[in-house]
């Protein structure tokens, strides 16, 4: 079967799955735009949207699940899932894929997690597999103590475990529901970058546009006293747009991967 042979809905689908868009050139003068990175799409998983794989077998093309189930172990001290599930510390997670971040009724959400849901944040495979690896890298502030889960694997046996708790792939808006999300991780080279703060601090002037550089929150979150690293991975998740905050989006897609270490530089070591 040739993609010019489909239906029009799974050829776009396929589109969907091959677009990615990539890191912006880099405005330092004479640097080489970084690699484009590539999606790691397996072949299984266009069998699936095209309708060649039995709806029961989908979540395990994630990861495993039954494994995914010990991996929940790390949540169950917040979380429940399955039949009965209640909320406790954290909500229950039935349900999460294809549902909007903060949105599920009864549950007090942090500032944090309620402004992305206002940002437009939707639980798909990709930004679950991001706030599991590192909650605060996706979620300024929010509540959940979690660290992270720095295993790949172990990530997505988990969301295989997850998915099974919620509907049919075919019957929610998610993009590539089968696909593991792997393109939002950050070449350890660009962590490594030793940021100039006095540079920061020039560039800065349209940061504090919005920001207060006194440290105090109305409405917009305080970015003083913040780690680097976390500042750095926060606006590459901008500007990979896993973060949906549009104005975000595009500072961070005007910025250099030197020019937002500068920034994290000059942050970190701002008091507030």
């Amino acid at each position: 079967m040739t993609r010019a042979s489909l239906p029009f809905a799974a050829a776009a689908r396929v589109s969907s799955w091959l677009k990615y868009p990539g890191a912006a050139a880099r405005r330092a003068a004479g640097a080489a735009p970084p690699p484009r990175p590539r999606r790691r799409l397996a072949a299984a998983a266009v069998a699936v949207g095209l309708g060649l794989v039995a709806p029961a077998a989908q979540a395990e093309l994630i990861g495993d699940a039954e494994k995914g189930e010990r991996a929940f172990n790390d949540c169950k001290g917040c979380h429940q899932v399955g039949q009965g599930a209640r909320d406790r510390i954290g909500p229950h997670l039935n349900g999460i894929f294809g549902r909007r971040a903060g949105a599920h009724d009864g549950y007090a959400y942090s500032e944090g997690l309620e402004r992305m849901s206002n940002d437009g944040l939707v639980w798909t495979l990709e930004t679950l597999d991001a706030y599991i690896e590192n909650p605060r890298a996706l979620v300024s502030k929010t509540r959940m103590s979690y660290r992270g889960m720095k295993d790949a694997q172990k990530r997505a046996d988990l969301l295989a475990y997850l998915r099974t708790f919620s509907d049919n792939p075919a019957n929610i808006p998610e993009a590539a529901p089968t696909a593991i999300g792997t393109d939002h991780d950050l070449d350890p080279a660009i962590l490594a970058l030793e940021g100039d703060p006095e540079y920061g601090e020039y560039l800065a002037t349209e940061c504090v546009s919005c920001h207060k550089a006194d440290g105090t929150a109305e409405g917009i979150p305080s970015i003083t006293r913040w780690p680097e690293e976390d500042f750095v991975v926060a606006m590459h998740a901008y500007k990979n747009k896993l973060r949906p905050h549009p104005v975000m989006q595009m500072m961070a897609g005007r910025l250099s991967n030197e020019e937002i270490a500068a920034l994290a530089a000059y942050f970190q070591d701002l008091d507030g």
